[in-house]
């Protein structure tokens, strides 16, 4: 069992092959729903999120930003990105794919991918590499140029998504090592995260961070938003069984128990340090327990998502006020400490609470042996990422500048880039 669960998305590959299965209607349907619910929780929900938690002049800016790296990672998985993900890469499989999928190559109404259409499959994830990169728009959110981001964002789709996804999900060396990343720990979210931490080293802080307050414009909007993202999650971790059954249902449960235990941790930790829970902290906590949680997420039974959403909630929490009150690094909407810290403590905690005496579904050694494995996963997501993600910023940097000047950054990037306001009133 254990077999067929590590390397999570890349066991659908098999049937591509062998042509072993037959159409399951259910698995269809609810991978199509899976599918939708990803989609809305980056259109609208990551959008709306972001939107509330700038400053009013900057809500068009990650708007935009979310809507047209959505359209373009589109884009670039029909030609060539998810040939390069899922394809056999030949000799050099072990890194990326091959083309023989380029433009969505061989793929009719009629073939499959286990028990589900391959289009399906293809549009499931092509919903995962739109949301990893506007994920990191939060990192340089209020003060980098429209143009600049989208031309870094298609180089890092490139060069970092795709590697990473075929290392884990399609065949590639982690797969065959065995890392166990169920939904995202690393593909998304510890590569999201070490970019937005990198963006905001790059560039550099705000004007007058941290000193003048640049809290939410309207929370009203980001709370909206991250009841999409709530929603959502079930489609991005219950949705990655790629069947319906048992095991969907129990990704979907623990995946609720992470998101309302991260919460309560968040809040619970405001309380006590400073008298008053906060909406920004409760909804922030939501996403540091999904965000801890996906790795794991078919992997472990409910009190593997308790514990687990709580931790998130707890060490993101003080991962947040470290990077900002203590290194004073301007990591606009706390993306690496969120995200980053959220996902490599999730995809280590996946080898304690994976273990069957522990409610999860087995680990194929011991605890300590998985964890090794995990953990190898973690400094390569880690530092793969940093390292590419820097030298893309410099060279797009030097073909066009990134960060926007002290006139317009005041001004607001909604008028400097796109002329427009959000708010008309």
């Amino acid at each position: 069992m254990f077999k067929a669960l590590v390397g999570g998305l890349a066991l659908t590959l098999l049937p591509l092959v062998a042509g072993a299965q037959e159409l399951d209607s259910g698995d269809t349907a609810w991978m199509l729903t899976s599918s939708a619910l990803v989609l809305f929780m980056l259109l609208p929900g990551l959008s709306l999120f972001y939107a509330g938690l700038v400053r009013s002049k900057n809500t068009l800016s990650v708007v935009m930003q979310c809507f047209a790296i959505a359209c373009v990672a589109s884009l670039i998985w029909f030609v060539i990105g998810y040939s390069l993900a899922f394809s056999d890469g030949g000799s050099m499989n072990w890194f990326i794919g091959g083309t023989s999928k380029a433009f969505l190559s061989g793929v009719t109404f009629d073939t499959l991918s286990g028990t589900i259409p391959e289009s399906v499959f293809i549009v499931f994830q092509m919903t995962f590499v739109m949301i990893t990169p506007a994920l990191f728009v939060g990192g340089f959110a209020e003060r980098i140029r429209f143009g600049g981001m989208l031309l870094f964002t298609i180089l890092w789709i490139f060069a970092v998504y795709l590697p990473l996804c075929h290392w884990v999900w399609g065949g590639g060396w982690l797969s065959e090592l065995g890392l166990m990343d169920f939904a995202g720990g690393t593909v998304v979210h510890i590569s999201a995260g070490v970019t937005a931490l990198a963006a905001a080293v790059l560039l550099g802080n705000r004007t007058g961070f941290p000193n003048t307050p640049m809290a939410p414009h309207n929370l009203t909007i980001a709370v909206a938003g991250a009841g999409m993202l709530w929603v959502g999650w079930f489609g991005f971790n219950a949705g990655s069984a790629l069947v319906s059954d048992g095991s969907a249902g129990m990704t979907m449960l623990v995946t609720h128990l992470a998101a309302a235990s991260g919460s309560l941790a968040w809040m619970a930790i405001e309380w006590l340090k400073h008298g008053k829970p906060s909406v920004l902290g409760i909804v922030t906590g939501m996403v540091a327990g999904l965000g801890t949680v996906t790795a794991a997420s078919g992997y472990i039974g409910p009190i593997g998502g308790v514990l687990i959403g709580t931790t998130g909630g707890v060490v993101c929490y003080f991962a947040t006020q470290f990077i900002k009150r203590t290194l004073k690094l301007d990591d606009s909407l706390d993306v690496f400490p969120v995200h980053g810290v959220g996902g490599i403590m999730g995809t280590l905690l996946t080898a304690v609470f994976g273990a069957a005496a522990l409610g999860g579904v087995g680990l194929e050694g011991t605890i300590a042996a998985q964890l090794k494995i995990q953990a190898i996963g973690v400094v390569a997501a880690v530092g793969y990422t940093a390292v590419v993600s820097y030298i893309l910023f410099k060279l797009v940097n030097a073909i066009t500048p990134l960060r926007v000047d002290g006139e317009e950054e005041q001004q607001g990037l909604d008028l400097v880039c796109h002329d427009e306001r959000g708010y008309n009133f």
